[in-house]
């Protein structure tokens, strides 16, 4: 039995985005998105309930400050007391999973969605997921990018501004474009 465009996209297999499935879930998130980012005066406890409804898991005291966006919701999982501050974007075809405690800064944007790196490829419309993983007690900075298949390691801290384009250990210091460690 072949698989449904949704389960090769959840696989990190090659899909189309366009499918009828998935379009019914990207509506259905616009839809969320605009009910959650009109919440911005909402009490904390109001939002972290749509966070709930909505993510794949929701830790016990975790904060999205809108605005915030995403592609589906349904793969994003945060641990307890995770923060992200205003208008953080996270591309979660495939799972995103952010650990205990970590703070993200204000522009962040977390990409699980890549792109075939064949001319061809791309122009057949087919894309593909690759997990990000963010550890505990993380502290990611304004504006930083943090790229497919990623994976920051607990206590890591990721400078403002910075491009992650490789893997982070565990209480390194990156800074940079791309993301380096620091000296």
């Amino acid at each position: 039995m072949s698989k449904t465009e949704k389960e090769k996209m959840l696989a990190g297999e090659l899909y189309r985005p366009g499918d009828a499935e998935l379009q019914v879930d990207a509506a259905a998130n616009k839809a969320w998105l605009a009910h959650y980012n009109a919440a911005l005066a909402a009490p904390v406890s109001e939002r972290h309930a749509l966070l709930s409804e909505h993510f794949g898991h929701v830790g016990k005291g975790a904060v999205i400050r809108p605005p915030f966006f995403c592609d589906y919701g349904y793969n994003i999982h945060l641990g307890e007391e995770v923060f992200l501050n205003f208008n953080c974007v996270i591309l979660d075809v495939v799972e995103v999973v952010i650990g205990d405690r970590t703070q993200i800064g204000p522009a962040v944007q977390i990409y699980a969605a890549d792109h075939p790196r064949d001319a061809e490829t791309r122009r057949s419309g087919l894309e593909f997921g690759r997990r990000v993983r963010i550890g505990r007690d993380v502290w990611i900075g304004g504006g930083a990018i943090i790229l497919p298949g990623v994976s920051i390691g607990d206590d890591a801290v990721v400078g403002a501004g910075s491009v992650v384009t490789r893997d982070v250990a565990a209480g390194q210091i990156v800074t940079g474009n791309p993301a380096r460690p620091r000296p």
